[in-house]
């Protein structure tokens, strides 16, 4: 069933990529049906293939040889409309067949200016080839290279978080892969989590009841309620839902009185795995199970259902032939009968050449979450995206971010009806073949809202030129991170977050001082940043470093820069920082080197305590008026011999987490 053919799929085909998209404001349904205004991601130029559910494959040479005709006489602006027209009228089978087509396509519609679309059918040649397409895949990266994200890998941004508490209250994401324990989980296989309106209750697939047909380990429906925000032991489902056959992948309508749930190898299945429905009775019990029919299920394994906001559409995973990969995302919605209407494909947009599961649709927006080991920028086997629906279509699917994707696999995604904590499965990389529940707080990618857009480009104030560095967003609501990303090749970052919330943007580079930048997001906001290089061969003097006469106490106009350096040597834990006091010529000479020595330790210890270093990274030394920078003549040339100099020494060998 869904475990067993997941299993069977595991060991297949390749990584890939997603992108950000441009915003507007228009309206969403919400599950009551009233319209509200939130940010949403604008439509995208899509052709919409009209025939995808109608024929298996499109074909016309006449029209092929009349394109073929005028691209050879460089007539391109004339094929242009007619090879448009011809891929728009493309069934399933021509995606893998004659995906050469969509590629000249894009190329067309680049040259005419129309770059984004063109994107959009380049990311389709990558989803649906069936073979070599390296030159497509390095054409492409060369056009994403300044609009993809680069994200921070985790382990090295664990550590940055680790040594910025010294410094700042900022945390990092609350509990990310935590296991959900003993409680619910088993020591075999539990997955595919479904959680009722009320967040109060769980329903849950596990493998725990080993007495299944044939001797084979059998799936079972279990469920858990939450007391006190705990979520109590599971419990099975009992007869008449669990059976012999195996069942599980659940989903509840609203009111809790409805499920549909996926069961295999049952004697009125039409396939491996069919989908069934289920009432409460009066007495609290389940049944009248329902085989949802062969309008639905096929002759193959359909399982791992999830209901639309009003109930009138199943979204569902199938592996049945005649779709794009190894197994697609389907769905069926009741006529004006009432009827469950024949189950179509969700599209070359959300499926591609190889494994497409368990999705699930937002109980509120028009959000749908899948699992794909096809989408573009993967960061495992399988991992989890999101996709939105604007004018009746799906939007490019985007990974959720390494805060809910590891280099395992992870599937079965749900949210709670407030959008405040996820539940879903996943296996270590280690272990593929045993699945464990794991519940958190919804990071800020995976939030069905983060659809609002900031973007900036950080620049060299001297030589206007990009730098590099790595950029974090903090939630100043709740004081936690955001995933980082490393900036891109040009300069430029972004992030889509939730509007009318405040942030602090974090950026931080050994080639400058960490940037801080607060923001209440409104509304779509681009802004550019310019900061200054650190020369690590010329010592540092700052302005504002200066002492009260024959005194060697720290002033508070000193604390912001001095803050500065201790949080820089903080970000950045190999690098050592060197303090030279110096005075003017004035006065008794042995008294200056004590005094400059006084004034270079009193900063060393003002750093030290400030960010709780004590591994003897700072080397403080008074030269008094040894090293004078000018002959003094005048009151300013002694102003300038009265300094203190900072001088940041890099290590040997590259910091990590470097790009």
């Amino acid at each position: 069933m869904n475990r067993l053919y997941l299993l069977g799929v595991l060991l297949l085909l390749l990584p890939a990529f997603s992108k950000a998209q441009e915003y507007k404001q228009i309206p969403i349904e919400t599950e009551t049906g009233i319209k509200v205004h939130r940010k949403a991601p604008k439509q995208e130029v899509q052709l919409l293939f009209p025939n995808l559910n109608k024929i298996p494959y499109y074909h016309d040479q006449k029209k092929l040889d009349a394109i073929q005709k005028l691209e050879k006489k460089r007539r391109y602006e004339e094929a242009l409309p007619l090879l448009e027209a011809y891929v728009n009228n493309f069934g399933i089978e021509n995606f893998y067949k004659d995906t050469p087509l969509i590629w000249r396509l894009g190329q067309l519609l680049e040259k005419q200016g129309q770059s984004e679309k063109a994107k959009s059918l380049y990311r389709m040649v990558l989803k649906h080839h069936r073979s070599d397409v390296r030159r497509v895949y390095s054409y492409y990266d060369s056009l994403e290279q300044n609009s993809k994200d680069y994200y921070v890998p985790l382990n090295y941004y664990y550590e940055m978080v680790e040594y910025r508490k010294s410094v700042a209250t900022f945390k990092p994401p609350k509990g990310v892969y935590l296991n959900m324990g003993n409680a619910i989980n088993s020591p075999y296989e539990d997955y595919g989590p479904t959680i009722n309106a009320d967040d109060e209750v769980l329903i849950y697939t596990s493998q725990r009841n080993t007495q299944g047909l044939n001797g084979r380990a059998n799936e079972d429906l279990f469920y858990t309620q939450q007391v006190n925000g705990y979520w109590e032991e599971g419990k099975s489902f009992g007869k008449p839902i669990n059976s012999i056959y195996n069942e599980g992948s659940a989903c509840l309508s609203r009111d809790g009185n409805t499920l549909y749930f996926a069961r295999c190898e049952a004697p009125d299945g039409y396939g491996n795995c069919d989908l069934y429905v289920a009432t409460k009775q009066a007495d609290g019990t389940w049944g009248n199970i329902q085989n949802l029919g062969k309008q639905v299920n096929s002759t193959s394994w359909d399982s791992q259902p999830t209901l639309t906001a009003n109930e009138d559409t199943i979204y569902f995973a199938s592996d049945r032939l005649g779709g794009f990969g190894l197994s697609d995302i389907y769905y069926t919605y009741k006529n004006k009968k009432g009827e469950w209407s024949p189950a179509e494909n969700a599209g070359p947009v959300i499926n591609t050449r190889e494994s497409e599961v368990s999705p699930f649709f937002h109980p509120l927006y028009q959000v749908l979450y899948f699992s794909s080991r096809g989408q573009l920028y993967n960061f495992g086997d399988f991992d989890i995206y999101k996709t939105y629906r604007v004018g009746g279509q799906w939007q490019e699917p985007r990974n959720i971010g390494p805060l809910v994707n590891g280099r395992g696999s992870e599937y079965y995604f749900t949210i709670d009806s407030q959008s405040k904590n996820l539940y879903y499965a996943r296996s270590e990389a280690q272990d593929i073949h045993n699945l464990d529940l794991f519940s958190f707080p919804l990071p800020m990618e995976a939030h069905p809202l983060a659809v609002t857009k900031i973007e900036g480009t950080l620049l060299d104030s001297v030589t206007q030129k990009p730098l590099s560095g790595m950029i974090s967003v903090i939630d100043l609501e709740n004081g936690i991170e955001i995933s980082s990303k490393y900036i891109r090749p040009d300069g430029s970052f972004e992030f889509d977050l939730i509007d009318h919330t405040r942030y602090m943007l974090l950026i931080q580079s050994p080639d400058f001082f960490t940037i801080e930048r607060e923001i209440a997001l409104e509304q779509d906001t681009a802004f550019q940043i310019m900061t200054t290089l650190i020369d690590y061969s010329v010592p540092m003097v700052f302005s504002n470093i200066e002492f009260d006469q024959n005194q060697s106490d720290i002033k508070e106009e000193m604390k912001p820069i001095l803050d500065e350096v201790a949080i820089f040597l903080v970000d950045h834990p190999t690098y050592r920082l060197e303090i030279s006091g110096h005075t003017d010529s004035a006065g008794d000479p042995e008294f200056n080197l004590s005094l400059s020595q006084d004034r270079a330790n009193a900063i060393r210890k003002y750093i030290e305590d400030k960010v709780n270093l004590t591994d003897g990274r700072i080397d403080a030394y008074g030269f008094g008026s040894t090293k004078p920078l000018r002959e003094e003549k005048t009151q300013e040339d002694r102003r300038i011999n009265r300094r203190v100099e900072f001088r940041l020494i890099k290590p040997e060998k590259a910091e990590r987490g470097g790009k």
